[in-house]
């Protein structure tokens, strides 16, 4: 089946990226999440069959207590 590959950039409140991580891990086509150094404070990557997936999992991640801001990148095939 043909899938969506994408990232997704997170800054967090200061001190509380661990714990959106761990909620993070939780989503089904979660397939990486790190805490990361520099401008963002999270990567996640994503493996998703289409793009209405991909949209369900950006707007959960965006509501997680302490996710401040997101870029969402989608892969080239």
């Amino acid at each position: 089946m043909p899938h969506v590959i994408a990232y997704m950039l997170l800054i967090t409140d200061p001190g509380i990226e661990r714990e959106v991580i761990e909620e993070i891990r939780k989503i089904k086509d979660v397939t990486e999440c790190r805490a990361v150094y520099g401008e963002f404070d999270v990567f996640v990557r994503l493996e998703v069959p289409d793009l209405t997936v991909l949209d369900d999992i950006v707007t959960r991640v965006r509501q997680i207590r302490g996710t401040i801001h997101s870029k969402t990148l989608v892969g080239s095939p």
